[in-house]
């Protein structure tokens, strides 16, 4: 499979097509009981993630058409990744999503999302970096372990973490600006 990509930063002008890309992969895939009305910051990411030092970013497919007759979606955008900034030198990840046609290590349309917020993190000075998912998103589980993250106990987040009520396991990761993988 050839699809050419590059991650790029999304803004509120890309709002619906992230809402067209999440929405399904929580309700439909997943069966996360979670609604737009729940989460206002894909309403808004410019508030929600950049203007308190935060970012947005999306794998948006380039270039010519893909041999592999793999249907490109409309708008192009094959996944998302935010963080937003939490103080204290931290951040929570957030919208890690890819769509199902779109994951693996082929393409590596993951991997590149989560390389552009490690890139960020060491450049704008933060060091951890925590994030909430469901039990029934092996695949993330695994992937985020493969990526440095180690399980945390919702006991032992800080209290800055901003929790979402659909999460009920949590990861971080240290990020050592002189040691990236």
């Amino acid at each position: 499979m050839t699809t050419q990509f590059s991650i790029q930063p999304l803004t509120n002008t890309h709002s619906a097509r992230v809402i067209d890309l999440i929405l399904p992969i929580q309700q439909q895939e997943f069966n996360v009981p979670i609604t737009i009305a729940s989460q206002p910051d894909l309403l808004d990411i410019e508030t929600a993630y950049f203007r308190n030092g935060g970012h947005f970013w999306g794998a948006i497919a380039g270039g010519t058409p893909d041999p592999s007759g793999l249907q490109i979606p409309p708008a192009g955008l094959l996944g998302t990744i935010a963080l937003i900034s939490i103080g204290h030198h931290a951040g929570a990840l957030r919208k890690m999503f890819v769509r199902k046609e779109f994951r693996g290590k082929e393409l590596g349309v993951a991997q590149h999302l989560m390389e552009a917020l490690i890139d960020y993190c060491v450049n704008n000075d933060i060091l951890t970096i925590y994030l909430g998912t469901i039990d029934n998103m092996k695949a993330a589980h695994r992937f985020y372990e493969r990526n440095g993250f180690t399980l945390i106990e919702k006991a032992n987040l800080p209290d800055y973490y901003p929790n979402m009520p659909t999460d009920n396991m949590y990861y971080f990761r240290t990020i050592n600006k002189f040691a990236l993988p």
